[in-house]
C-alpha cells in the first residue's frame, strides 16, 4: 500500500477519531460557565462531572483493548464512535446533574480507544521504524481537538449555545464512524492469523511495563487534568485574568500539546538514530513538565503562559509511552499492551482531576473564588507523586535476584504455544463474512442516526434564535451566580448584552 493511501485510509480517519476524544475531553473547561449556573454545581462537583469521563474511559481499556487485537481497530472504532454520538446527544438534551453524568459517561465510552484503536492500526500497517513518527502525527491531529476546544468553541457556544454545540458534536462522530467504515482497509489475512489467545499477565508480569507506568501515568495525568479543567481556574483565582485572557491562555497550551505531540515523535526517532534511548527523552520530558509545576507551586517571578505552554506539551508524552510499549511487545499484542498503559493514564487522570477539585473545595469560596493557597495544595500533592514515580523510573531494572533486567525486543516475548497457531482457511472466511455483515449493519445505522442528529440540529438551530440564554434563565431560578473565573462577558453578541441590560 502506497505512503499516500496508507495516510488518507489508516492515520487520518483515525485521527478524526481521536481530535473528537481530544474535543470531549477539553470541552468542559470551556462550558463551565453555563453548567455550573444552570445548575448551580460546586467545584467538587464540577470536577467530578468532568472526572467521570475518565472513570468509565479507563474501566472499558482492558476489554476493549482485547476487543482490537480481536476483531481490528476499524470495526471497533465505528461501532464505539455511534456510542459518544448517542452520548453526545443525551449530554445535549439532560437538563439534570444526573443525565449530564450519564451523557459524559457514554461519551467516555465511546471515544475510549480512539487513540488505541489509531495506533494499533499504525502498528498494522506502518513500518515499524516509523511508528514513533507517526504516532506523533496521530496525537498531533488529534490534539487540535484541544485547540477546538478553545476559541472556536466559544464561539459556538455563543452562537448555538451548549447545547447546540453538543448536538452538533454528535453528528460529527456519527459520520466519523462511517467513515472510517468505509475507508479503513480490511485486515489481511496474513495479520489475522497471526492473533493470538496472549492474556494481560503477559504484560502485567513484565518488569519493563512497570518501570514506565508509574511515571507516564502521573505525569499525562497531571498535564491533563490541569489542561481539561483546572487550569481556567488557576489562571483566574491565582493569576487574576479576565475570561478573554483565559480562553488565549488555553488556545496556546492546546497549540502547544500539538506541537508536543509531533516534536516529541520525531525526536524519538531521530535520537533514536543516534544511538539515544527513548526512555531517557520520556524522563526529561516529564521531568520539563515537574520544574514548571514546581514554578507554579512556589509562585516563581516568570511569565505564567511559561510554565502552563510546558505541561501542556507534556501532554504529548504519550507518543513516547506508547512507542515503548510498541517496542516491548509484538504486534499481536499491541493493543492489549498499549490498554494497559492507558488504563493506568485515564484512571490517574480521573484521580487527580476529581481529587483536585475535593481539595479546592476544603477552602471556602471568597466573591466567587477560591484561594490561592487551594489551588497550590491541590497542585503540590500530585507533583510529589511524579517526583517520586521518576525517582523509580531512573533506577536500574533488576531482576528478584539482583541482576539487571537486559533489553528485550518485541520479538523475544514469549507467547503461549496455542497463541501460534494460524486459523484455517475456511475459519477466516467465515470471519471475514461476518465482519462484512457487522460492517453492514453498523453502516446503515450510522447513516440512519447521521440524518436523525442532522434534522435535530436544524431544529435546535431555528429555536435557538428565539429562546431566552438557559444560563440565564436558569440562574434566576436557581438564585446561584457563576464564579467570576467563568462568568461570561456580554461583549460577545447582541443577545447576551440584551440580557444582561434586562438582568440590570
Amino acid at each position: 500500500m502506497s505512503r499516500a493511501r496508507l495516510i488518507a485510509c489508516v492515520l487520518l480517519p483515525f485521527a478524526a477519531g481521536y481530535f473528537l476524544s481530544y474535543l470531549f475531553r477539553s470541552i468542559n473547561a470551556v462550558i463551565a460557565a453555563d453548567l455550573m449556573t444552570e445548575l448551580g454545581i460546586s467545584a467538587a462537583d464540577l470536577g467530578m462531572l468532568t472526572a467521570v469521563y475518565f472513570l468509565v474511559f479507563g474501566a472499558v481499556q482492558l476489554p476493549l483493548g482485547a476487543l482490537l487485537d480481536r476483531l481490528g481497530p476499524g470495526f471497533v472504532q465505528s461501532v464505539l464512535m455511534l456510542v459518544a454520538a448517542v452520548g453526545a446527544l443525551v449530554f445535549a438534551s439532560s437538563s439534570s446533574f444526573a443525565g449530564l453524568v450519564a451523557g459524559r459517561a457514554m461519551i467516555g465510552i465511546g471515544v475510549a480507544v480512539a487513540l488505541m484503536a489509531g495506533i494499533k492500526a499504525i502498528v498494522m500497517w506502518f513500518p515499524p521504524e516509523r511508528l514513533a513518527f507517526v504516532t506523533g502525527w496521530l496525537v498531533t491531529l488529534g490534539a487540535l481537538g484541544a485547540l477546538a476546544a478553545t476559541g472556536p468553541a466559544e464561539l459556538a457556544v455563543q452562537a448555538i449555545g451548549w447545547r447546540g454545540l453538543f448536538m452538533a458534536l454528535a453528528g460529527l462522530s456519527a459520520l466519523t464512524a462511517l467513515l472510517v467504515l468505509l475507508a479503513v482497509p480490511e485486515q489481511t489475512v496474513a495479520t489475522t492469523a497471526q492473533r493470538n489467545i496472549a492474556g494481560y499477565s503477559v504484560v502485567y508480569r513484565d518488569p519493563r511495563f512497570w518501570r514506565v507506568a508509574p511515571l507516564a501515568a502521573l505525569g499525562v495525568a497531571a498535564s491533563w487534568s490541569l489542561q481539561g479543567l483546572w487550569a481556567a481556574p488557576w489562571l483566574h483565582d491565582v493569576e487574576g485574568l479576565e475570561r478573554t485572557a483565559i480562553v488565549h491562555h488555553l488556545g496556546v497550551m492546546a497549540a502547544a500539546l500539538c506541537a508536543g505531540a509531533l516534536l516529541l515523535g520525531a525526536a524519538a526517532d531521530w535520537l533514536r538514530r543516534a544511538g539515544v534511548r527513548t526512555e531517557s527523552l520520556l524522563l526529561a520530558t516529564f521531568g520539563l513538565s515537574m520544574l514548571a509545576q514546581t514554578a507554579l507551586v512556589l509562585r516563581w517571578p516568570i511569565p505564567t503562559l511559561v510554565p502552563w505552554t510546558i505541561i501542556a506539551a507534556a501532554g504529548a508524552a504519550t507518543v513516547l509511552t506508547y512507542a515503548l510499549m510498541g517496542a516491548y511487545f509484538p504486534k499481536s499484542m499491541s493493543g492489549r499492551a498499549n490498554g494497559a498503559l492507558n488504563l493506568l493514564h485515564v484512571s490517574a487522570a480521573f484521580l487527580l482531576q476529581s481529587g483536585t477539585g475535593f481539595v479546592i473545595a476544603q477552602w471556602p469560596q471568597v466573591e466567587g473564588a477560591y484561594p490561592a493557597e487551594a489551588h497550590r495544595v491541590a497542585m503540590a500533592i500530585p507533583l510529589a507523586l511524579q517526583v517520586c514515580a521518576a525517582a523509580w523510573f531512573a533506577m536500574p531494572l533488576r531482576q528478584p535476584g539482583g541482576r539487571r533486567v537486559p533489553p528485550r525486543s518485541a520479538s523475544s516475548v514469549m507467547l503461549p504455544s496455542a497463541s501460534a497457531r494460524a486459523l484455517t482457511w475456511r475459519q477466516q472466511a467465515q470471519a471475514i463474512h461476518r465482519r462484512s455483515i457487522l460492517w453492514r449493519r453498523t453502516a446503515i445505522a450510522s447513516m440512519s442516526l447521521t440524518m436523525v442528529l442532522a434534522v435535530a440540529f436544524v431544529f435546535s438551530g431555528s429555536r435557538s434564535g428565539v429562546e431566552a440564554s438557559p444560563a440565564a434563565s436558569a440562574s434566576a431560578h436557581v438564585g446561584v451566580p457563576a464564579p467570576l473565573w467563568i462568568t461570561r462577558q456580554p461583549t460577545f453578541g447582541p443577545s447576551r448584552l440584551h440580557h444582561n441590560m434586562q438582568g440590570d
